[in-house]
C-alpha cells in the first residue's frame, strides 16, 4: 500500500507541474519519468530511514515523497529552462 501511496504521490505532483506553465515542455513523459522515478527514490529512502515502508501507509512517507518528487521535476525543469 505503500508504493502506490508513493505513485498516487508522484502523480498528483505530475498534475500540478502540467498546470503550471513556466517551463512546460510539450513532450511529458520525460516530465512524468522524473516525478515517478524520484518518488521510487524518496520512498525507498523512507524506508531505509524507518519512516513508512513498502507496504506500510505512514503520512511521514507520503509527504516526503510528494515533497522530494515536486523538487525534483521543479530542477528538472530549471535545468532545463537554464539550458535554453
Amino acid at each position: 500500500m505503500g508504493a502506490a501511496l508513493w505513485i498516487t504521490a508522484a502523480l498528483s505532483v505530475f498534475a500540478v507541474a502540467r498546470i503550471i506553465p513556466t517551463g512546460r515542455a510539450s513532450n511529458y513523459l520525460m516530465e512524468l519519468a522524473v516525478a515517478v522515478g524520484a518518488a521510487l527514490a524518496f520512498g525507498i529512502l523512507a524506508t531505509a530511514l524507518d519512516f513508512g515502508g513498502w507496504r506500510d501507509t505512514d503520512l511521514r512517507a507520503v509527504v516526503f515523497v510528494l515533497l522530494g518528487a515536486a523538487a525534483a521535476t521543479g530542477a528538472h525543469r530549471a535545468f532545463r529552462l537554464a539550458r535554453n
